[in-house]
């Protein structure tokens, strides 16, 4: 793991935005959207007492990815096409694999709704990790393919293997390895886990020149 590149990178960086995230002159590059709000509507949304009614909680699920500006138009109307082919039965198995995720046995539920997902070509990292992150933002990661790609790259993260098919063995190392990476830098360029992965794709755009 290269944290001298890493470091270099926050010096650069808060030459040009002192505060970091909470720069004026930063806010313009961003994409507007309440990250706040949007944990706030997914801990209701997918609150334990939920779980009672899988189709609510399916319902729901959808309804978190789609509220996200992270998972493209495409991959969401895709979602919502699977989940209205699905009867009680299926239902009942998605949410299982959902309250795992969220509440129970992590593994066994990111496992299990790729498995439940690649059913229908839907195991997508962005699909996958975008509620986990939703709920818990400061402690899971929401993966985008070509920026994990890039950080795996630039900062030497060699056991960090990325393949397109999601895995848990993968996001623990990788998450793990970015946990480690954010304790390394300033507070202010981790608002929460996407605001540090902006950092360093911002970073690593502005200086390496990486598309």
């Amino acid at each position: 793991m290269n944290i001298e590149k890493l470091k270099e990178y926050e010096t650069e960086f808060l030459e040009q935005y002192p505060n970091g995230f909470d720069d004026r002159n930063f806010f313009p590059t961003m994409k507007t959207f309440n990250p706040l709000k949007l944990e706030e509507s997914a801990k209701e949304a997918l609150k334990k007492e939920n779980f009672q009614n899988p189709s609510l909680v399916v319902d729901n699920f959808f309804k978190v990815v789609q509220k996200s500006v992270f998972v493209s138009l495409f991959d969401k109307l895709k979602l919502k096409d699977m989940i209205a082919t699905l009867n009680s039965y299926e239902k009942d198995m998605l949410s299982i694999e959902i309250y795992e995720l969220l509440y129970g046995d992590k593994k066994a539920g990111f496992d299990g709704l790729v498995e439940f997902l690649s059913e229908y070509k839907l195991a997508k990292w962005t699909i996958i990790s975008v509620v986990p992150y939703c709920i818990n933002r400061e402690q899971d990661y929401f993966i985008k393919p070509t920026t994990t790609k890039n950080i795996i790259k630039t900062f030497d993260l060699e056991d960090c293997i990325y393949k397109p098919k999601p895995s848990f063995e993968f996001y623990d190392k990788y998450t793990k390895s970015l946990d480690i990476m954010k304790s390394s830098i300033d507070k202010s360029l981790s608002p929460d886990n996407v605001g540090f992965t902006a950092f360093l794709k911002v970073a690593m755009e502005s200086y390496e020149d990486f598309k």
